[in-house]
């Protein structure tokens, strides 16, 4: 219920990335008898016991919640907003409705490097189970900020370049990403309507060329290739030499 103040973290990797980024907002830890031998689980545990988080046995509720046999671990957690960077990039995410693509575009926000994030309502709620799942923790690392309007964003941080995506843009990604004002905002619409029509007037919009052969992309798509542009080409990631890397639960 996105009118509760408290949510479910579902996984033993994202309830470790709570544990790790937000431990102060742990309630407890409910387990599944049949993952006790899991080293995550028992790594889960041992964080709860040393910040005095209680956890308890509850295999009925993590069958309701998680409508999966192999989920061993949840959080009940409280949920929170942040502060914003004053000058750091920002992406606005206006009235996003699917809970996996919001959880996509929060861990690629994450892995290139913008850590700041605002959503304006209505819009899927953050806090959603299925959204920290799809993020594989990654929600817990970024700043979030909730706003009911976007004028209300805008008249928060006034300085920030605005760059909006639109189909009907005027600029291309490929010369928006390279005369890029700083401080900066990318801004995505919802993954039926994108931006309302007036959005062209706001910042500099932005269109990412593609074929004929289909109408638009997916948002997350969209925002991934949005942000590598602008963030990710500039991220210094330095992969050992001759080392194992690994990435989520996969190792390359």
């Amino acid at each position: 219920d996105k009118n509760l103040d408290y949510s479910y973290c579902l996984g033993v990797f994202p309830c470790l990335e709570l544990m790790v980024a937000r431990p102060e907002r742990a309630r407890r830890l409910l387990l599944a008898p049949e993952g006790e031998a899991n080293e995550g689980v028992m790594k889960l545990k041992a964080a709860c016991q040393e910040r005095g988080v209680r956890w308890e046995y509850a295999p009925k509720a993590l069958a309701r919640l998680s409508r999966k046999e192999n989920c061993y671990a949840a959080i009940v957690f409280d949920k929170y907003d942040d502060e914003l960077s004053e000058d750091g990039p920002h992406v606005v995410l206006h009235h996003v409705s699917d809970g996996g693509n919001l959880g996509t575009v929060i861990r690629t926000c994450l892995g290139f490097g913008i850590q700041d994030l605002a959503i304006i309502r209505p819009a899927v709620d953050f806090f959603d189970p299925q959204v920290l799942r799809a993020s594989m923790g990654a929600a817990f690392r970024v700043r979030l900020a909730r706003y009911g309007s976007f004028e209300a964003y805008r008249n928060q941080f006034s300085g920030h370049a605005l760059y909006p995506f639109m189909l009907d843009a005027a600029v291309p990604l490929e010369e928006a990403a390279a005369t890029r004002r700083l401080p900066y905002a990318l801004i995505f619409g919802n993954e039926g309507a994108g931006l309302p029509p007036e959005f062209a007037q706001v910042g500099q919009s932005v269109v990412i060329p593609h074929s004929g052969q289909i109408d638009s992309l997916n948002l997350s798509v969209a925002a991934a290739l949005g942000i590598y542009a602008f963030a990710g080409r500039r991220c210094n990631y330095n992969r050992p030499s001759g080392q194992e890397v690994k990435i989520g639960r996969a190792h390359v």
